[in-house]
């Protein structure tokens, strides 16, 4: 396991996540004061966002004040979630594995009393 290229990946990931939160707030901005702008934008973003990067490249060369607009409100989102993400994350993984755990095991209790009911019910009627 390389901590260090899953730390990478994570990071470009929530780069990439923050930017499509940062595209949707100027998308609802731009509902307001610019709306044949804000369909502009929608249609160009349209399928592009995976890549928060790419799409912040292709959006330069298109209209450049649209994507500083949105680099600095991603920026402005990374500042305010930033201190409170690490533990959030932590604490989401414990409480879910927590929950899958408690699932499971009362999958496997309901399937191991289920089976000694039915052989009950078996020598029940043998027994008449």
């Amino acid at each position: 396991m390389n901590i260090k290229q899953i730390a990478k990946d994570t990071a470009k990931t929530l780069q990439s996540y923050l930017t499509y939160q940062a595209l949707r707030t100027v998308l609802l901005q731009l509902d307001e004061t610019n709306p044949p702008l804000q369909h502009w934008l929608h249609n160009f973003s349209a399928g592009k966002v995976q890549d928060g990067e790419k799409f912040l490249e292709s959006l330069f060369s298109e209209k450049p004040d649209l994507a500083m607009r949105i680099m600095t409100v991603r920026e402005h989102i990374a500042e305010e979630v930033a201190e409170f993400l690490p533990e959030m994350v932590r604490t989401g993984i414990q409480q879910a594995n927590m929950e899958h755990r408690k699932q499971h095991l009362e999958r496997i209790t309901q399937f191991s009393l289920s089976n000694p009911s039915s052989d009950t019910e078996l020598k029940t009627e043998s027994e008449t």
